[in-house]
């Protein structure tokens, strides 16, 4: 295990080289959004005809009016000060407004990262027990067709056969509107409708996990460590438990945090088809408004997530395999 000065230099050197990352991200999304047809004073305004003043002096207000190197400058010395803007729809700050979504969407990402990293780990563990078994063929092409299944499609789905055709569970929000709801049956109701989205959220990152788990359990069941522990009589369960699933955690752990940042682009999707009030809901709301404040604050929010989850991934791929060293690059 390395020392608690090279961890730190280590996390120090990271976050330092992810500052030239999200400078990038962060003049990429500016330029694009902007460059993005359809004027977001004229969205405001709506259809109805207003005074050209008003009109101008909207723009002026917002900033809009400023040459667009001007307006990008401006946004990275806010950012400096922990300012993401202002947001031109909901009229309060942008942190205020993505900070009230971020509850419900910890509430479906958590939920959905456990059972996608518990689910795949299982079935590509049981898979690789028996390869080529009709056990694991029938997981096999389950993974297969998870993995190809559009999540937006998929979450219609579960909605038009559970919700409609069978009428279990609800179809669309955070929670039953009007119902005062407290202790479990106020648990119950929420958890009965986060089980579709979030059952659609995981399904692909599922089947990713299994075929990733699959294929590291079968490459390390063919090591010579492997060969030494049978020929040494050692139970088969216990030939897994401790020689080879330690060593095939190890690429699986890296695509989990991988898939927190795809759950999250994902949620996009999801939070739109059941109408779930989380940071994807408004990012796609941020579009249709043109709130470039709240969007560009969405990104950056959603770059530094990928960037931190993917630091904390190579802490843990140290900690399960000591043999990994913190380079000086």
């Amino acid at each position: 295990m390395a020392k608690d000065g090279s961890v730190k230099s280590y996390i120090l050197r990271r976050l330092l080289h992810a500052l030239p990352l999200l400078l990038c991200v962060v003049v990429f999304n500016f330029t694009l959004i902007h460059m993005a047809p359809g004027d977001p004073i004229q969205s405001l305004i709506g259809e109805f005809p207003a005074p050209e003043a008003y009109v101008e002096a909207m723009r002026s207000a917002f900033g809009l009016d400023k040459p667009l190197y001007v307006q990008l400058w401006l946004y990275i010395t806010n950012i400096l000060k922990g300012d993401l803007g202002f947001s031109f729809y909901y009229r309060q700050p942008v942190l205020a407004v993505i900070v009230e979504r971020v509850p419900a969407t910890l509430q479906l990402m958590i939920p959905a990262v456990l059972f996608s990293a518990l689910a795949g780990l299982l079935l590509g563990i049981f898979s690789a027990r028996k390869p080529y078994s009709l056990s694991d063929n029938a997981i096999s092409s389950f993974a297969l067709l998870g993995y190809c299944l559009p999540i937006f499609w998929l979450g219609q789905m579960l909605m038009l056969i559970f919700s409609i055709k069978l009428g279990w569970l609800p179809s669309q929000g955070i929670k039953t509107l009007g119902a005062e709801l407290e202790g479990f049956k106020a648990f119950a109701d929420r958890l009965s409708h986060l089980f579709l989205p979030a059952l659609a959220l995981s399904i692909r990152h599922v089947a990713i996990n299994v075929r990733i788990m699959r294929s590291s359990m079968l490459e390390v069941s063919y090591e010579d460590y492997i060969t030494l522990a049978r020929s040494k009589g050692l139970d088969e369960k216990t030939i897994v438990a401790r020689h080879m699933l330690p060593n095939a955690l190890l690429p699986v752990v890296t695509i989990i945090g991988l898939d927190i940042g795809f759950l999250f682009t994902g949620s996009v999707l999801v939070e739109t088809v059941f109408g779930w009030p989380g940071i994807g809901r408004l990012m796609y709301e941020s579009i249709l408004k043109r709130d470039y404040p709240v969007l560009m604050g969405t990104f950056l929010i959603t770059t530094v997530l990928v960037v931190l989850t993917n630091l904390i991934v190579d802490l843990i791929y140290l900690w399960l395999d000591p043999r990994v060293k913190y380079g000086r690059k």
